[in-house]
């Protein structure tokens, strides 16, 4: 298997605009290689833990196959956002100073809708076996966490999976118990190949693969 590609770091140079449906107030930022990226701060609410989480899950993600936006560390200096005339935004880019997160911005995507969109059992099952490895609360019919852009589907937004890691009590007993918030998963009622699932991405998602993200 090939190694998985080192993450590459990236200077933000323009604050776009806030992206003002997620809890932790992410923003449309321009970088220093020209790209518009979707920014996770560090200062948000959920932390730094948050951002962890984003990065393993989107890597794994992409690892089994999914198409997942690059995602690059980006770099925040002490003097951006001193011209923000908006107060929270002020206080969330100087609690971010430093290293960040960022998600290449799929221009023109749209939010994937499971009434609209089709999709394959299999592609769905998949998906479904993908969150309760990474035990991701947050791909629900009320928010998806998928985006269709030219026509293809991509994850987006790992950053409420691993919840374990925020209270590390009892870790082991949490790692053998089923994952039974899948309950509210948008693509269970889709996912009738489970097993065949199941049986791929166990060849591919190994002890391996995943040190190595």
């Amino acid at each position: 298997m090939e190694e998985s590609a080192n993450l590459r770091t990236v200077q933000v140079t323009r604050y776009i605009t806030p992206l003002r449906e997620g809890g932790s107030l992410p923003a449309i930022a321009e970088a220093d290689d020209d790209f518009m990226y979707v920014l996770k701060f560090r200062g948000a609410g959920q932390g730094v833990k948050a951002l962890i989480a984003d990065l393993i899950g989107g890597e794994i993600a992409r690892a089994a196959g999914f198409r997942v936006p690059e995602i690059v560390f980006a770099t925040l200096d002490s003097a951006f956002g001193r011209t923000e005339p908006d107060e929270e935004i002020q206080d969330l880019l100087k609690a971010s100073v430093g290293l960040n997160l960022g998600l290449h911005f799929l221009t023109g995507a749209m939010s994937f809708d499971p009434v609209i969109n089709q999709t394959d059992p299999l592609l769905a099952s998949k998906i479904v076996w993908l969150d309760c490895l990474i035990t991701n609360v947050d791909r629900t019919a009320r928010n998806t966490n998928m985006l269709i852009w030219n026509k293809e589907l991509w994850l987006i937004d790992h950053g409420a999976a691993l919840y374990f890691h925020h209270s590390w009590s009892n870790w082991q007993e949490h790692a053998l118990r089923p994952f039974a918030l899948v309950k509210d998963h948008v693509m269970l009622s889709l996912a009738s190949e489970l097993e065949k699932a199941d049986l791929e991405l166990k060849k591919i998602i190994t002890t391996e693969t995943i040190d190595q993200i």
